[in-house]
């Protein structure tokens, strides 16, 4: 058996050199932020080189452009239509929300 690893998201990706670091967060357990959600903590690392990296996006890219085709992630409308009210995010838009992003993508 192999082992396996679950994320519930990154957190930050750093590019230095040829190699890119993408650290992973879980949701705590245990850690409460102001709004009483779970605190996002830092789990693990992976490490690319920028060749592996950009392949490994290529794979990711397809896998959710078939899970676009599939109906299992849908796209919103754009921001003036009035359908865009179903509440489901737009896994193909640009994300919106305020990280704390590494200064390689600011």
């Amino acid at each position: 058996m192999h082992a396996e690893l679950y994320t519930d998201g990154i957190e930050e990706i750093t590019v230095s050199g040829t190699i890119v670091r993408i650290d992973l967060v879980s949701l705590s357990p245990t850690e409460r932020d102001a709004n009483n959600a779970p605190k996002r903590v830092f789990s693990q690392r992976l490490i690319f080189s920028v060749e592996a990296f950009a392949n490994s996006v290529d794979v990711m890219q397809k896998a959710l452009q078939g899970l676009v085709d599939a109906g299992v992630v849908r796209r919103n409308q754009p921001a003036g239509s009035q359908n865009g009210a179903s509440g489901v995010r737009d896994a193909l838009a640009p994300n919106t929300r305020s990280l704390n992003v590494s200064s390689n993508f600011r």
